[in-house]
């Protein structure tokens, strides 16, 4: 099979014209007259990715965050991303990714968070006049406490911890999130209409929320790892019988807890 047939897959749900015009979606290792045979998705396209790729028998490797944003002056091994390339060349396995564009679609990375937080009445929190955008803002089934809620997302989204603002004196019903790196939404959250904003990647500063609307940082990580289950489960229902899974490297996350 051509790569070319499963890059499709991933772009009829996500298509590559949505990515921010920074962002570097699509192939980055090969092309889509690559021949492939199975597929390895994983999180961050590292040398152990590739390694585990190698070990199944996988010839393409899907990940969300691309193995390369911006120009390389050199490639070598004394960088993570020249052994990737190196490694990924060498053993003849194509790369693609599927990020901002992933992140932009209602059922993308904010739309599975939101699903499985159970939020209702769902909608793009910054949309474009397609319906696609960063972002999602909805309704909980029911009002909860804001420390029962902090609770309810560790509990459903598997979550160590929580950095939060200061507790709301009310109740929460409207949340919004972003997953991965959301600060710069923040003031979209409140203009919503938000009690809470759920993200990643929040500064210190940001942490003086505004009256009215607390801000819950879960970590880039872990606001968006379950994609991959989403991306794989894409490509298995759009390509019947083709060899598809899950790279367990994918599950570990490089930021440290201590």
């Amino acid at each position: 099979m051509k790569a070319s047939v499963v890059a499709a897959a991933v772009e009829e749900a996500a298509p590559l014209s949505l990515q921010e015009s920074w962002d570097n979606s699509g192939f980055c290792i090969g092309d889509g007259n690559s021949e492939v045979h199975s597929v390895l998705v994983g999180f961050d396209c590292t040398p152990e990715l590739i390694e585990e790729a190698v070990a199944v028998g996988a010839d393409m490797v899907i990940t969300h965050h691309p193995l390369i944003f911006g120009g390389i002056k050199k490639i070598s091994e004394a960088t993570l991303t020249g052994r990737t390339v190196i490694a990924a060349i060498r053993h003849g396995i194509t790369v693609y990714s599927c990020h901002t564009n992933m992140d932009k679609v209602p059922g993308g990375v904010s739309g599975t968070a939101a699903s499985r937080i159970g939020l209702r009445d769902v909608r793009v929190l910054d949309s474009d006049a397609d319906g696609n955008g960063l972002g999602i803002i909805g309704k909980l089934p029911e009002p909860m406490a804001p420390e029962a809620f902090l609770g309810h997302l560790k509990t459903v989204l598997n979550l160590n911890t929580v950095r939060h603002s200061r507790l709301l004196t009310g109740t929460v019903s409207t949340v919004a999130l972003c997953g991965g790196s959301g600060r710069s939404l923040i003031g979209t959250a409140l203009s919503a209409g938000a009690d809470v904003y759920v993200s990643g990647d929040i500064s210190y500063h940001d942490f003086y929320a505004p009256d009215g609307m607390m801000i819950a940082d879960i970590g880039h990580f872990e606001s968006e790892v379950e994609i991959i289950g989403v991306i794989c489960d894409i490509v298995r229902e759009k390509i019947p019988n083709f060899a598809v899974r899950i790279a367990r490297s994918s599950r570990i996350n490089p930021v440290y807890y201590f």
